[in-house]
């Protein structure tokens, strides 16, 4: 069997016999399935002009899942066989000893397709990724005399999903995916500075190794590293903060985009649970989270528990209207599921998670929206942040940002922290750009232990009174 063609319910187990066991173990239950998954993974890392590390992995297994109300049984294994299979069924069977439960509706089937099948490994010979690797640190130097260090990192996966349902619905889904990362120090005067761009999705390698895309992403690396060069120690205290378009969208992800989840709403540990129908954004802000674009890093034609992708309002002119939801959430607070229902891989349980998740432009011309600022800060670039998921607290870092004052960029700053809370920072967006885009290609979120791909996106936008932690002035 090839690995693109991964069906153990035909060959690992027998369709019949896998669907017999489940049925036993989901009999009485809510909801349950199958998940058998295969992937495969390859990554390669340039550091300082050597090669400093390059993996291949593979791995298969399946969980199964039995659900009774808000209690959970999983089991998984990496034993493709039918007694593996009884084994698990035995300890999801613990979940739902009481039965009484009513088997939930099937998901709709879907034919949408919204990325390749091609898996991105194969798309390039290894050498011929080593030799383009050590093309873009070339191309770096040449560049620039103050370039002292570059890594490149590149990474290729596939993902081979099928899922069974006791009610007999089989589904396939195979998810490629890639990205080229790349990364440079600075140096001038005995100072050091970085920058790093990149980017992907659901795409082959070739997306990410033609001459134009790896060259721009390597100028935009170092151009970052250049701005760093120049940078004052920011300010501190409150002031109004313009967020540049696309990856600052990640502040929105983490601050707003957990809070929005069916689960923390249902359990009422969320500071917008309770809240639908109520404004809880400035009059204009529209947040979406968008499964279903094509080849985009967060996007899945159907998520892990079967259900098709779609394209949820979460938000609508500053109206709360909607929580993404997976499959149990969504039944025990009665209302449809939403396509969020996301694992890491076969060892874990689905979850409510986001896919791409953005916030729609404006009116104003982006370069309005900096010119109206008096003073403050316009944060282009976000590096690691922290949130507190029960009241929106978030502390972000700013790996490009710039001082501006009467309306001008006086200098960029180096240091500077975004501190605030989402549901807050919401109702003081005072602007939406012409300009809303999607990042790159390169976000990984983490809940619960799990982490998935995910793509975020916003236009420019004008926040009024944020704390920016810096150095004084």
């Amino acid at each position: 069997m090839s690995d693109n063609d991964f069906r153990p319910f035909e060959a690992a187990f027998d369709k019949d016999d896998a669907l017999s066991v489940l049925r036993a173990a989901t009999e009485g239950a809510d909801d349950g399935e199958i998940f058998a998954e295969k992937r495969v993974s390859e990554s390669i890392l340039l550091d300082d002009q050597r090669i400093k590390s390059a993996s291949y992995n593979a791995s298969e297994g399946f969980g199964l899942r039995a659900v009774r109300g808000e209690v959970t049984g999983y089991a998984h294994s990496t034993h493709m066989n039918i007694n593996a299979l009884r084994r698990a069924a035995e300890t999801a069977r613990l979940a739902v000893t009481d039965g009484g439960g009513t088997l939930a509706d099937a998901p709709q089937r879907t034919n949408q397709r919204l990325y390749t099948d091609e898996d991105p490994i194969a798309g390039a010979a290894f050498s011929v990724k080593l030799d383009l690797m050590r093309e873009v640190d070339d191309f770096l130097r040449s560049l620039d005399r103050r370039v002292v260090q570059v890594s490149v990192s590149m990474a290729a996966s596939v993902q081979h999903v099928e899922i069974l349902r006791p009610d007999g619905l089989h589904l396939r889904d195979t998810r490629p995916m890639s990205r080229l990362n790349i990364s440079v120090i600075a140096e001038e005067n005995g100072r050091r500075e970085s920058g790093s761009a990149g980017g992907g999705g659901r795409t082959g390698l070739d997306g990410v190794m033609t001459r134009e895309t790896w060259q721009g992403m390597a100028r935009e690396a170092l151009r970052i590293a250049l701005v760093n060069l120049e940078a004052e120690p920011a300010p501190a205290g409150v002031m109004d903060v313009v967020l540049g378009p696309g990856w600052p969208g990640i502040l929105l992800h983490e601050a707003v985009g957990h809070g929005l989840e069916g689960d923390f709403n249902r359990k009422g540990s969320s500071a917008f649970a309770g809240l639908l129908g109520k404004q809880v954004a400035s009059k204009g802000v529209t947040v979406l989270d968008d499964g279903t674009i094509p080849d985009r890093r967060g996007s899945i034609s159907i998520d892990d528990e079967g259900t098709p992708s779609a394209r949820n309002v979460l938000i609508e002119d500053g109206v709360l209207v909607g929580y993404m939801q997976d499959r149990q959430n969504a039944r025990l607070m009665g209302v449809a599921p939403t396509g969020n229902g996301r694992r890491e891989s076969y060892a874990h349980a689905p979850m409510p998670r986001m896919t791409n998740t953005y916030m729609l432009g404006g009116d104003s011309a982006p370069e309005d929206i900096v010119a109206g600022l008096k003073d403050g800060i316009h944060a282009v670039g976000f590096g690691g942040g922290q949130v507190d998921i029960t009241n929106g607290k978030f502390v972000f870092s700013c790996t490009e940002a710039y001082r501006v004052k009467n309306g001008k960029v006086v200098a960029p700053v180096k240091g500077a922290t975004l501190i605030g809370d989402g549901a807050t920072a919401l109702t003081k967006i005072r602007a939406l750009g012409n300009d809303m885009a999607l990042d790159p290609g390169m976000g990984t979120c983490g809940k619960a232990g799990q982490w998935v791909p995910v793509g975020v996106g916003q236009p420019t936008l004008l926040i009024g009174g944020l704390t920016v932690g810096g150095s004084a002035a």
